[in-house]
């Protein structure tokens, strides 16, 4: 049985995702005194494993707290030849065909993986290997940066399955492959 390959990202109303230093303290834009919880928590209960990128895992790191998965994490990279002391046993590297790679990971069991990091779920959409996406809309315009989209050899049909406000700013769609 073939898993699902979901996203689950911010982005700023031009479509990036990261700012023109590759920065993301706008996304602390919204005040959140609360700390109301934006779907993440419900989001992270199904899934099984974190696929992300080098330069995603190295923006995490960077944040100077405990690791904040619980699932195993997988680190898409050609160039990183091991994991730091601190996240052995929660992080694996994993290198190749992108394809293969997701087989190889549903065959061990992990069927709902959470695709995460700009190229990367670039290089898994050029694939088709995005099944749904779940897209928060800050409202901000940064006139610049990291996309989220890039060209694709062909289109890929999504369906809204819904739409919900958070903050009464945030604006987080849903979105299921056709």
């Amino acid at each position: 049985m073939k898993g699902t390959n979901y996203v689950f990202i911010a982005t700023s109303l031009d479509g990036k995702i990261a700012d023109k230093n590759n920065g993301i303290d706008w996304l602390n834009t919204v005040p959140n005194p609360d700390n109301i919880d934006t779907g993440f928590k419900r989001f992270m209960s199904k899934i099984d494993a974190l696929v992300m990128g080098r330069s995603t895992f190295e923006v995490v790191m960077g944040f100077g707290i405990e690791w904040p998965y619980s699932v195993p994490v997988f680190v898409l990279s050609n160039s990183l030849k091991e994991i730091p002391e601190t996240c052995k046993g929660k992080v694996e590297l994993v290198s190749g065909d992108i394809k293969t790679i997701v087989e190889e990971l549903n065959n061990k069991g992990f069927k709902h993986l959470y695709i995460d990091g700009g190229q990367t779920i670039q290089s898994f959409l050029k694939e088709d290997l995005i099944d749904e996406l779940i897209i928060t809309t800050i409202p901000i315009l940064l006139g610049g940066g990291v996309p989220l989209f890039d060209e694709l050899p062909d289109e890929r049909k999504f369906q809204h399955l819904k739409t919900e406000v958070f903050l009464e700013q945030l604006v987080q769609s849903h979105y299921q492959r056709v």
